[in-house]
Formats: structure tokens, C-alpha cells, sequence
């Protein structure tokens, strides 16, 4: 038990080491695809700049005083960074082997309590745009949980396990078989993570920043560092589990980060109706299919 928890705050403070890197080449991937530098003035390079960010961020408070819709807020800032802080145990929880008998069925279960965290997230905002981008984030998010809920036991039926480390080794077979599971979890991964083409928590285009509109200081940077958190642990779980958990997977990672780099930087949003008919209309048709030959 206690080496679990050690395991957990590692892998909590690996993620968080991660993600301060990847939003920095994130934001010097945007700035060359719109033809500007991207950070640089910070550091050598502009490398600490993001630590200059959360810097700036901490050291802003607000006041709530007595007004009960910022307590709810409140606690769905801290239901998403529990939920983050679960996502760490079971990714710390991989590599030291413990805990993980059913970690691909934990990753589904914490994976359903998100959009209870977004809601409370805009809801506790005085704010209906904030509102506005929980509620599509909310129902998007059963869209995809039907979508990933197949992916789930199509690997406990390829690999005879709901354990991650039972993949080492063998899960390369997975997108080499079945390349539509790999790339509708791809595009999966993008919905959870409210990514371009799917970001409609937050859209800034359009809601003003969305579910995050009424945030400022470590309440944003909770819900920031949050989201690039479950950026990083689902593409180390897509290498992990389409790809086995060898040399090969340390590969695939960055290819998935980068991967949501050009995402932001290319695509444009897809309409609410489309994203919803394509995950039922096509994505669910298609993994049940390939589920029914894997039981066949």
C-alpha cells in the first residue's frame, strides 16, 4: 500500500514535470504554424516560461465570500484535480506493479466522473457561457464513453485482461489488426480531453473561453495543468495499450503529443450535430464490429 502511494506522487510529479514542457512546445509549434516565434524571452530559449506562467497565476486570489454558487465551483475544481491525482495512481501504479488487477477498468470508471467536475465547474460560474460549454462538454462526454467503453473490453478480449501490465510486450498486435479501433481511439482521446475539433467546454471562439470563463489564479491553473495532465496520461495509455508497454510505446508517446499539437493547430471545429451522429452513427457501429470478429 505504502509503495502504491509512493508510486502515486511520483507519477503525479513526473506528469506535472511533463506537462510544464509540453505546453511550452505546444505554444512554439503554434507560433511557427502561424508564421511567429512562440515564446522565447523567458530563459534560454523562452524553456522557463512556463514555469513563469503558474508563477504569475499562483499569486492571484479571489474572494468568495458568502455567495454559494463559487462553493460549488469549488468543489468541482477539486473533484477534477482528485480525478487527475487517480489518473497519476494507476500511471505511477504501472511501472512499480501494484494495484493494477483491473487499471483499464479504473481508467473507465474515473473516466465517467469528469463531466460531473465540468458541470459543477460551470454551474458554479456566474457566467452562461460557462454554462453553456460544461452542458455540451457533459453530453459529449457519454458520446465518447460508449465509444471507449467498447475499446475497453475489445483489449480485455484481444489480451484476456483488464490489467495494463498484462499488455507488455504483446499490445503492438492491437493497432496492427485493428487499425480503426486505434484511430477512433484517437480521435476518442481528443473528445475526453476537449481538444480541437472537439473543445466545446471551451471554444474560445465562440464562448468566450467556455467552462473556465469566471476562473482566474490557482483555480485556472488547477483546471489548465488538469487538462494537459489527462492530455499526457491518455496518450501514454494509447501507447500502452495499442502498442504494448515496450520500447515501442516509448516511441508512440511523443507521436501522440505531437499529435495533439497539430490537431489545434490545423483543424478547425466540427458542428455539435456531426460529432455527436459520427460517434453514434459511426464510431459505435464500427467498434462493435470489430468487437463481434474478436469474438468470432
Amino acid at each position: 500500500m505504502l509503495f502504491g502511494l509512493v508510486s502515486g506522487v511520483l507519477g503525479l510529479l513526473i506528469s506535472l514535470l511533463v506537462i510544464a514542457f509540453f505546453i511550452l512546445g505546444e505554444r512554439k509549434i503554434l507560433g511557427y504554424s502561424q508564421a511567429r516565434k512562440g515564446p522565447n524571452k523567458v530563459g534560454i530559449m523562452g524553456l522557463l516560461q512556463s514555469f513563469a506562467d503558474l508563477l504569475k497565476l499562483v499569486v492571484k486570489f479571489k474572494f468568495y465570500s458568502f455567495q454559494s454558487r463559487s462553493y460549488i465551483s469549488t468543489l468541482g475544481v477539486f473533484l477534477l484535480v482528485c480525478l487527475v491525482v487517480f489518473y497519476c495512481f494507476i500511471y505511477g501504479g504501472y511501472y512499480s506493479y501494484s494495484n493494477t488487477g483491473f487499471s483499464f477498468l479504473w481508467f473507465l470508471v474515473i473516466t465517467s466522473f469528469t463531466s460531473y467536475s465540468l458541470l459543477c465547474v460551470g454551474w458554479g460560474s456566474y457566467s452562461k457561457y460557462s454554462v453553456l460549454g460544461a452542458l455540451r462538454s457533459a453530453f459529449g462526454s457519454i458520446s465518447f464513453e460508449a465509444c471507449f467503453m467498447c475499446i475497453v473490453v475489445f483489449c480485455a478480449m484481444c489480451y484476456g485482461s483488464y490489467s495494463l501490465v498484462d499488455y507488455y510486450g504483446g499490445g503492438w498486435l492491437g493497432a496492427l489488426i485493428y487499425p480503426s479501433a486505434y484511430v477512433l481511439f484517437l480521435v476518442c482521446i481528443l473528445c475526453e480531453t476537449n481538444r480541437t475539433p472537439f473543445d466545446y467546454a471551451e471554444s474560445e471562439s465562440e464562448l468566450v473561453s467556455g467552462f473556465n470563463t469566471e476562473y482566474s489564479g490557482i483555480f485556472f491553473t488547477c483546471l489548465f495543468a488538469c487538462e494537459y495532465i489527462i492530455i499526457f496520461i491518455f496518450s501514454w495509455l494509447g501507447s500502452v495499450v495499442m502498442f504494448g508497454g515496450g520500447v515501442l510505446s516509448v516511441v508512440i508517446l511523443p507521436f501522440h503529443l505531437l499529435f495533439f499539437m497539430w490537431a489545434r493547430a490545423t483543424l478547425p471545429r466540427i458542428r455539435y450535430d456531426y460529432f455527436v451522429n459520427f460517434f453514434w452513427s459511426v464510431g459505435l457501429p464500427v467498434l462493435l464490429l470489430v468487437f463481434f470478429t474478436v469474438v468470432i
